[in-house]
């Protein structure tokens, strides 16, 4: 992902891949490599595909640590896109961490026997296809011998809705309802056969519709009358969307600012701010490494993230980490005219990362690398009830 975030062409490292899967078939990590580059490339269902291909020979895969583990790191994974998951590498990397990714597919029961372990971290991202596997973990926690990072019944209140239903009333911050809607209703909406309030408490035009599951803008969309619904049908597959009512929230200079924030043990950390002419904003595409004065504006933001926005904010954010009591958590959020806090998504699979180039970026990875002490320092301390970490079978 960071060769992709360079520019590099991976093409090269593609096709060396495949000559490695094609000699031997066998070779679960070189085609989990690839399942990654193809998604990189676009090709989401090819690149699921070949991971499922990876898991039908193992499950555990691993990453070591720099040195001696400090700290061994057992993950429990579901198959599926980038997105699926934590992704936890880019938490780790360079550390002493020591970390194990184990892969459960869908109904299928914990091993009994897993590698030694300090510390699980549930990895899993909430979504309509990990929801059972959620569930699963959830029986399983409260006897897990280890420290548990990331309760599985929790995550589950990171779906839109849920979300929502959590954040709804919080003083200083808004986050517009979210409902669900089938197919069928977005087309009789379309035609006024059926009230969009009927399906949305405070539905106005224009709405935000995209499939349900779907992340990082995939088919996410801004209709602005009744009637635009129907092209964006025809276009966008799935049977089941979330929709919300648009909110304006650009500044007075016409510029739309999306803040990525990091809670570890309930504390807030700066992740990114992206600057953009377009409401949509992702960081690739907001222009940041182009423009100076974007990049300016982040680093005060970063900068002074502690002493302005999180103090601003302090009420709003001290709320969102009670009521979702997660050890790690992500939120992408904005700002209202009015100066609330404005709340996008709430996940535990946002990607938290120092890619970054430090000649284009150089206040950022000082930052970032704070967002990782306190990553480490969190599974440290939750480690100290159970000593030294043993077996587990």
């Amino acid at each position: 992902m960071t060769m992709a975030f360079e520019g590099i062409d991976l093409a090269p490292l593609a096709t060396e891949l495949i000559a490695r899967a094609s000699a031997d078939q066998a070779d679960a990590d070189a085609l989990m490599d690839l399942s990654t580059i193809l998604q990189l490339q676009g090709i989401r269902d090819l690149g699921v595909t070949t991971q499922a291909h990876a898991l039908q020979t193992k499950r555990l895969f691993g990453l070591q640590s720099r040195g001696a583990p400090g700290i061994r790191l057992l993950a429990i994974m579901a198959p599926g896109d980038l997105m699926t998951n934590t992704p936890l590498e880019f938490l780790i990397e360079d550390s002493d961490i020591s970390l194990s990714m184990l892969y459960l597919l869908p109904d299928e029961p914990i091993p009994s026997e897993l590698p030694a372990h300090d510390v699980l971290f549930v990895a899993v991202s909430q979504s309509d296809r990990t929801h059972a596997l959620l569930d699963q973990l959830a029986a399983a926690a409260p006897s897990w011998p280890k420290p548990v990072i990331n309760q599985p019944d929790r995550i589950t209140n990171t779906s839109r809705t849920q979300a929502y239903q959590l954040l709804e009333g919080i003083p200083g911050l808004f986050m517009p309802v979210t409902a669900r809607a089938s197919r069928a209703e977005l087309q009789r909406i379309s035609t006024a056969a059926l009230p969009l309030r009927d399906v949305l408490c405070d539905g106005a035009f224009p709405l935000i519709v995209r499939p349900v599951d779907s992340h990082a803008g995939r088919s996410l969309a801004k209709v602005d009358a009744a009637e635009d619904l129907e092209p964006y049908l025809l276009a966008t597959g799935g049977d089941e969307f979330f929709i919300s009512r648009f909110v304006d929230y650009s500044g007075q200079d016409g510029l739309f600012r999306k803040y990525r924030i990091v809670f570890i043990d309930g504390v807030p950390h700066a992740g990114h701010m992206g600057v953009s002419e377009h409401w949509m904003i992702h960081y690739l595409n907001a222009g940041m490494a182009d423009s100076a004065l974007k990049r300016a504006e982040e680093e005060a933001f970063m900068n002074g993230f502690e002493i302005d926005f999180a103090r601003r904010h302090a009420d709003a954010l001290r709320t969102v980490a009670e009521r979702f009591a997660l050890d790690y958590l992500v939120i992408d959020c904005g700002e209202t005219g009015d100066g609330d806090l404005l709340m996008f998504e709430v996940c535990t699979g946002a990607v938290v990362h120092a890619m970054d180039p430090v000649d284009v970026f150089p206040y950022k990875r000082p930052h970032m690398n704070k967002v990782f002490a306190a990553f480490r320092s969190m599974l440290s301390r939750s480690m100290s009830p159970y000593g030294d970490g043993v077996p587990v079978v």
